[in-house]
């Protein structure tokens, strides 16, 4: 696949990511400027997960009828105006409504970015392409964070929107010069009246559905340290907020070379092959994480060294889960990838709302519910694994 549409997805895949790290930092100063608490401040981060999950749905058939180029535009010229309207909130209740609208202009690259790789490639090189996509979504996380305390320092929070705002304008005209249709003319155009059938029948799909569910709780572990770790960093172990931005990103860090590592990996094996093999990396970090929390050590690097085993292995478990979910579904990728991230994203808002429900000063509640998904991940790749694979997963 050409580098630039590579670099191009990428960018896009990041629109969900980098409009949550990039105000991470700026959760405390978002509660004092809405006379409120980080608590309460989540819930943009949760509205924010909600309109990925939903909005996902509206795309998948739009990319299967009208072709990727002409939905693409709409949602991120859509996500571009929302980041505009962030900069003006004048309440809390404001920013979430705005977060949310954000979120449907933002899900468009995330579903049309799997679409067009599926358009493209085969099950083991789309999974090499989700890999390569990860690179360029991990410097998001890296820099995000860093660039949004020094902004935040600067210039206030309305400055991380309005950098989101010329982000989304560029990547629009990225689209309008670089990327081309990859909906091919031999494809029938797709009715938007099938699209609840479509879905349906992805639904009844057990081998879909077993690593969506596989990717969806992995993904939710991710999010549930991302709706945690503001408190557990700032508030709870005193990290400076501009120095925040260093611990989220040694742990991107760790989530951009296992990618790397994951590409080479497939060399060797299949998606499904490492996706069994390496969900234990993944639990075992969890358990250590949960046991750190409850003894409640007062050097943060104790708990810095699960959080970087279970981050770095969702370098490898999301590209494989992904290109297990969608092998087999090239006539409807836009639909099938609209129900993956449906799923992943529904698990990943109700995750990170989970965590601040179970708040109580601690880093407990962030490590019980990135435990509960390990395990839950771990379960559904077991199971899934047994199922017959079709003719056409080629995956171990």
């Amino acid at each position: 696949m050409n580098l630039r549409i590579v670099l191009l997805l990428g960018a896009l895949s990041a629109f969900g990511p980098l409009a949550i790290d990039f105000y991470l930092p700026a959760f405390p100063t978002l509660a004092l400027a809405f006379a409120t608490d980080i608590e309460h401040v989540q819930l943009t981060l949760s509205a924010y997960f909600i309109g990925l999950a939903g909005g996902q749905l509206i795309y998948g058939p739009l990319a299967d009828r009208f072709g990727r180029r002409k939905p693409l535009l709409f949602g991120v010229l859509l996500f571009s105006l929302a980041s505009a309207i962030c900069t003006l909130a004048g309440s809390l209740e404001w920013l979430i409504a705005a977060r949310f609208l954000q979120a449907l202009g933002g899900c468009a690259g995330m579903v049309i970015s799997r679409a067009v790789v599926r358009d493209l490639c085969d099950p083991l090189a789309s999974a090499k392409v989700f890999s390569q996509l990860m690179l360029v979504m991990g410097v998001a996380p890296i820099l995000a964070p860093l660039l949004g305390g020094l902004l935040l320092a600067e210039f206030g929070w309305q400055s991380i929107f309005l950098c989101l705002t010329l982000f989304s304008a560029a990547c629009a005209l990225a689209i309008a010069l670089w990327l081309p249709e990859t909906l091919t003319q031999e494809t029938p155009p797709h009715s938007l009246r099938q699209a609840p059938g479509k879905y349906l029948a992805l639904l009844k799909d057990r081998q879909f559905v077993g690593h969506a569910l596989t990717g969806g709780l992995v993904m939710a572990g991710m999010f549930s340290y991302i709706a945690g770790s503001p408190f557990v960093f700032i508030e709870l172990y005193k990290v400076p907020t501009q120095h925040y931005g260093w611990l989220f990103g040694m742990n991107a860090a760790g989530f951009i070379l296992f990618a790397q590592v994951n590409a080479r990996l497939l060399g060797r094996h299949g998606p499904g092959y490492w996706l069994q093999h390496l969900i234990w990396v993944f639990l075992l970090g969890a358990v250590c994480l949960l046991a750190v929390s409850w003894l409640q050590p007062d050097a943060l690097w104790c708990l810095l060294l699960p959080l970087f085993v279970i981050i770095a292995s969702l370098g490898c478990l999301l590209p494989n889960a992904s290109a297990c979910a969608m092998a087999g579904h090239g006539n409807q990728a836009g639909s099938a990838s609209a129900m993956l991230g449906f799923i992943q994203f529904t698990l990943a808002a109700s995750a990170s709302a989970l965590v601040g429900l179970l708040h109580n000063g601690t880093a407990q509640p962030m490590a019980t519910v990135i435990c509960l998904c390990a395990f839950l991940a771990t379960i559904c790749t077991l199971l899934t694994a047994r199922l017959p694979a079709t003719s056409q997963l080629k995956l171990q």
